[in-house]
Formats: structure tokens, C-alpha cells, sequence
């Protein structure tokens, strides 16, 4: 037997979905942005060792 009337819960999911992929794709952009940082503080490292 099929429900009648409204879906259930389905404009919930949708902005669920929908907030969790902006949280997941901040997180992804932060943690590029770390790795960026930190190789471009070895790469300078680097450069001062060898200029020493």
C-alpha cells in the first residue's frame, strides 16, 4: 500500500544534503590551502639552506 498525500521529509533531505556538501567542500578547499602553505614555508626553507 503506497502513502497518499505529501513525501515525506524530502525539502529536510535536500537541504541537508545540500549543507553537508558545502561543509565537506570547505573543508576540502581548507585543507588544500594548508598543504599550499606549507609547501611554499619548505620550498623557502629550502632556498635559505641552500644560499647559506
Amino acid at each position: 500500500m503506497a502513502k497518499k498525500g505529501k513525501e515525506k521529509n524530502t525539502k529536510n533531505k535536500a537541504k541537508h544534503s545540500k549543507l553537508m556538501d558545502r561543509k565537506k567542500n570547505k573543508l576540502r578547499a581548507e585543507k588544500e590551502l594548508h598543504k599550499e602553505r606549507l609547501k611554499a614555508i619548505v620550498k623557502k626553507s629550502q632556498e635559505n639552506q641552500s644560499n647559506t
